[in-house]
């Protein structure tokens, strides 16, 4: 049986990217799992509904975070479009505390959303290929 080539060993850049990846599908399985079990209480069934079904993108972008930290070797444009769904997610969450007003207590809805605006940053400079040197 033939033996595949060995692999390089991973960067640090790759290993930057491979954390801030495994801290997004952390994230996001827990917050996708909870969402979707606890949905929208106290509301519509419309409004339950939808809270749901992005409880389900949610819980998904997880899987697909993980994936791509495990095979982080072989990545290229997905991590750009993963951290620019974490990045839109912000967006959101701005949108949303410009149009009704930050939640209560204010700190823990901050705290989730300095991280949002960081780690997209990161993955992306961090994925970035190098220049090469003159």
């Amino acid at each position: 049986m033939p033996s595949s080539p060995p692999q390089s060993p991973i960067t640090g850049r790759q290993r930057v990217v491979q954390v801030c990846l495994f801290l997004v599908a952390a994230i996001s399985i827990f917050g996708g799992t909870l969402q979707m079990f606890l949905g929208q209480p106290d509301t519509t069934p419309r409004l339950d509904n939808v809270h749901r079904f992005m409880a389900g993108v949610y819980l998904s972008m997880g899987f697909i975070s993980a994936w791509t930290a495990v095979t982080i070797r072989q990545q290229g444009t997905l991590v750009y479009l993963i951290a620019l769904g974490v990045a839109m997610a912000a967006v959101g969450r701005l949108v949303s505390m410009s149009q009704v007003g930050l939640p209560e207590p204010a700190a823990t809805w901050i705290g989730y959303l300095v991280p949002e605006l960081v780690v997209p940053i990161i993955l992306a400079l961090a994925h970035r290929s190098p220049r090469p040197s003159a």
